[in-house]
């Protein structure tokens, strides 16, 4: 199995840190964030992992090599100039021999316990039922970012509360994509506000609800939480 990783962002919220490093580089305890995502990959069975990469990718390349010394094959698809996220994807599809049906695809920033067989599981499940079906995401639950404040109908304040899951969920940068999705995706641009409307529109996108721990690593906050996480494991 193939899977393409989403690996070019700057992370300029994690400056210094990616003065230097693309974000997905940036280490989790001792380890960076791709590694992390390896690791989950190879344990889903994937055994070639495309890096979609861009600003800083000799990082990437300095680091994983060919891959071997970390269980893999390693690919690179570099952008010459920024082609969007859903651009990258389309690009680095030509990686991908044909015989592979169905290919992993998650943004090179994410931490999760949710298992990729899971996903695949879903992901087939869903095909089956519908043949027309092209693509399964990962949601997760939104959590609240302000405390809430809890009153009686007088006003009088009762309680208090911390990271409040919502009742929305939102998207967690994990796909499953079956080969024939290629042709959907933009020569340049987004696919999450192109592509993905599209598909849930004409019923071939699905979503498999996660509520294990999961984290896109944007600020120093997310990278705290998510080495107090992976160091408790």
């Amino acid at each position: 199995m193939y899977a393409l990783i989403l690996a070019g962002g700057k992370g300029e919220r994690l400056r210094p840190l990616t003065d230097t490093l693309p974000k997905p580089m940036v280490p989790v305890c001792g380890k960076p964030i791709l590694e992390h995502q390896v690791e989950w990959l190879k344990a889903g069975g994937v055994t070639d992992v495309v890096f979609l990469a861009g600003y800083r990718w000799e990082a990437i390349k300095d680091h994983f090599g060919d891959g071997k010394g970390f269980g893999i094959n390693a690919h690179y698809s570099v952008e010459d100039s920024p082609l969007g996220r859903g651009g990258a994807i389309k690009a680095g599809f030509p990686k991908v021999p044909r015989s592979e049906e169905t290919v992993v695809v998650l943004n090179g920033d994410v931490i999760t316990d949710e298992t990729l067989d899971n996903l695949s599981a879903y992901h087939q499940e869903r095909k089956s039922a519908n043949d027309s079906h092209l693509a399964t995401i990962m949601v997760v639950p939104m959590v609240s970012p302000y405390g809430l404040v809890d009153m009686d109908p007088s006003g009088a304040v009762t309680g208090f509360r911390e990271k409040v899951e919502m009742e929305h969920w939102i998207n967690a940068g994990i796909y499953l994509f079956d080969r024939a999705i290629v042709d959907e995706l933009p020569d340049q641009g987004d696919h999450e506000t192109g592509t993905f409307p599209r598909l849930a529109q004409a019923g071939q996108l699905a979503a498999l609800r996660s509520r294990r721990f999961w984290r896109s690593i944007d600020s120093f906050k997310d990278l705290d939480e998510a080495e107090a996480h992976v160091g408790g494991r």
